[in-house]
């Protein structure tokens, strides 16, 4: 017979839950959090254990955490333990975490004054994305952010995007400038041909 260890037979000051109460979530590993978001393991292993290895899935090969971002519901849901409710609350975080960012970043009424600053609104939001995202940011007369808008959403190295999608906004929001912004999946910062 096999032995399973289960969460209470862990030590309290090592479980998660009770780790996060007493030193805070910086204390805990990415398994650890990623334990606490799916809650519970299955017949065979602790949530910590399960969280391992969901992260050990791509982890290594794309960067730590960030593949989660694009990874689907579907290819969750391929993981032993891993059913519809659990791959919401992780793809659930996920989005949380890139509004969180987002948020922040907009409620301090940022002024914009250089290309690094767009990079740091933008960055958390269109990094991870699979496909190009053609934005606007509207601004006021103070370079102030009104809004950003998605304009087009195209394929994996272009995005359509025609005048009138663009100015109607910026003529409907009063805005003073905007600023254009699209990403590159590839990771290839180098304006293509159609950018120029």
């Amino acid at each position: 017979m096999q032995y399973r260890l289960r969460m209470k037979d862990i030590p309290s000051g090592e479980r998660p839950y009770e780790k996060l109460e007493k030193f805070g979530a910086e204390s805990l590993s990415n398994a650890e959090l990623l334990a606490v978001v799916i809650r519970s393991g299955n017949r065979d292993e602790t949530s910590v254990a399960l969280a391992q290895r969901i992260l050990a899935l791509k982890e290594e090969e794309d960067g730590g955490l960030a593949f989660l971002h694009n990874v689907s519901l579907e290819e969750l849901r391929t993981a032993k333990g891993i059913g519809r409710v659990k791959a919401l609350q992780i793809k659930a975080v996920m989005e949380l975490s890139k509004r969180v960012s987002s948020s922040l970043i907009l409620n301090n009424r940022i002024t914009i004054k250089s290309p690094e600053e767009v990079g740091r609104l933008l960055m958390e939001e269109m990094r991870h994305l699979r496909k190009e995202i053609f934005k606007i940011i509207l601004l006021n007369t103070k370079n102030h952010i009104i809004k950003h808008i998605n304009v087009s959403i195209g394929c994996l190295n272009s995005s359509i995007v025609h005048p009138r999608e663009v100015f109607s906004e910026a003529v409907k929001s009063g805005c003073s400038a905007i600023l254009l912004v699209h990403n590159h999946p590839s990771g290839d910062p180098e304006p293509s041909r159609e950018d120029v």
